[in-house]
């Protein structure tokens, strides 16, 4: 778990792509620039969407981790 503060979490647990980048996408609309969105999920393939969805939405990874199939995101708004 990382030590960085954050405003909002999103449980993406069980979801298969595309649901947990969608449901992302969705939270931050909601938010302030600058804030952080704490994501947790366990799609395999979260690791590689969500550097990418950062990448193309301008928004940062601050952080990403993954521990016995369950991974952690913090991305911050732009």
């Amino acid at each position: 778990m990382s030590a960085i503060e954050f405003s909002r979490q999103l449980d993406a647990t069980g979801l298969k792509c595309p649901l947990p980048i969608l449901r992302a996408k969705k939270a931050l609309a909601e938010m302030q620039s600058g804030e952080v969105l704490r994501i947790l999920a366990t799609d395999l393939n979260a690791a590689q969407d969500f550097a990418a969805f950062s990448k193309q939405t301008g928004n940062t990874l601050l952080f990403s981790h993954e521990a016995e199939g369950r991974f952690e995101f913090l991305l911050q708004k732009k």
